[in-house]
C-alpha cells in the first residue's frame, strides 16, 4: 500500500503550475525537449531543468537522449491515466459539479480536443467512445470498468483493416510489456469509457498509419481525415458527423 508520505510526494510534484503545464504538454505521448518544455510552461530553461529532474527522479519521466538533445516523455501509461484523472475532477471543480446549473459541460470546452484528441497513446474524445460504443454493440469486444478482451469476431474486424492482431498478442503473451492488453479508460469529456491498453495503443497507431487520423502541432487534438472518417463509419459503424 502507498504510504501517505509518497502520496503527498506526487501530489506536490504535480501541484507545482510549471511542473503541470510541462506534465500537461507530454500528455499527447510525444517527447519533447527541455526547452520546449520551458516554453509551454513559461519558464528559463534552467527553472525547466530543475523541475525535469525532479519529475525524472521522482519516476513520473523518462528522459531519452538523441545527438545532442534530451527528450522528456511520461514514463508509464499510469502516469498518463493518473493526469488524465486529475484533470476530470478538476474540471468538476471549476464547474461546480452541477450546481451551478442545468447543464455542466465536461472536459475541454476547445470543441476539437472534445471530438478528437489524444490521451498519452490512444485515442480519446466523442469519435474514441463512439468507436468503443460500435465494437461493443458488434460484438468486436467484451469491457468493463475493470478488464476487456477481444472477441474472435473482433480480431477477424481488425485483420480486415490491415492490423496485425497475431503479433499483437504474441507479444503481450510473451510479456514484453506489462500493459493491460485491453482496458477501459474513463474519457475525460464525454464520461463514458473508451478503449485503452496495447490494443487502443495499436489502434491509434494504426489510425496514423493509415492517414485515417493525423496529429497537429501543439495540441492533443487530432484531425479525423474524411478518408478516416469513411472508415470510421464503415468499420465501426459510426453515424455519419453533421
Amino acid at each position: 500500500m502507498v504510504s501517505t508520505a509518497s502520496l503527498a510526494e506526487t501530489a506536490a510534484l504535480i501541484g507545482d503550475l510549471a511542473r503541470a503545464n510541462m506534465l500537461a504538454a507530454l500528455m499527447d505521448g510525444r517527447a519533447l525537449t527541455a526547452s520546449e518544455l520551458a516554453h509551454i510552461a513559461g519558464i528559463s530553461p534552467q527553472t525547466a531543468s530543475g523541475h525535469l529532474a525532479k519529475l525524472t527522479d521522482a519516476g513520473l519521466l523518462t528522459r531519452e537522449k538523441q545527438g545532442r538533445h534530451h527528450y522528456h516523455r511520461l514514463a508509464t501509461p499510469s502516469v498518463a491515466r493518473m493526469l488524465e484523472q486529475i484533470m476530470s475532477v478538476s474540471i468538476e471543480r471549476e464547474q461546480g459539479a452541477a450546481v451551478r446549473g442545468p447543464r455542466v459541460i465536461t472536459g475541454p470546452r476547445d470543441k476539437a480536443l472534445r471530438y478528437a484528441r489524444t490521451c498519452y497513446d490512444h485515442l480519446a474524445g466523442e469519435i474514441a467512445v463512439a468507436i468503443t460504443d460500435g465494437m461493443i454493440e458488434a460484438g468486436h469486444i467484451e469491457l468493463t470498468a475493470e478488464a476487456g478482451a477481444l472477441t474472435p469476431k473482433g480480431i477477424n474486424t481488425l485483420q480486415s483493416i490491415g492490423m496485425d492482431i497475431d503479433a499483437l498478442t504474441v507479444s503481450a503473451m510473451r510479456g514484453k510489456s506489462h500493459r493491460v492488453f485491453c482496458r477501459a479508460c474513463l474519457d475525460w469529456s464525454e464520461r463514458r469509457h473508451h478503449l485503452a491498453g496495447t490494443l487502443g495503443a495499436a489502434l491509434l497507431t494504426h489510425y496514423i498509419e493509415q492517414d485515417w487520423v493525423r496529429r497537429l502541432d501543439g495540441t492533443r487534438a487530432v484531425a479525423v481525415t474524411p478518408r478516416g472518417q469513411a472508415a470510421f463509419e464503415k468499420t465501426f459503424k459510426l453515424p455519419q458527423r453533421q
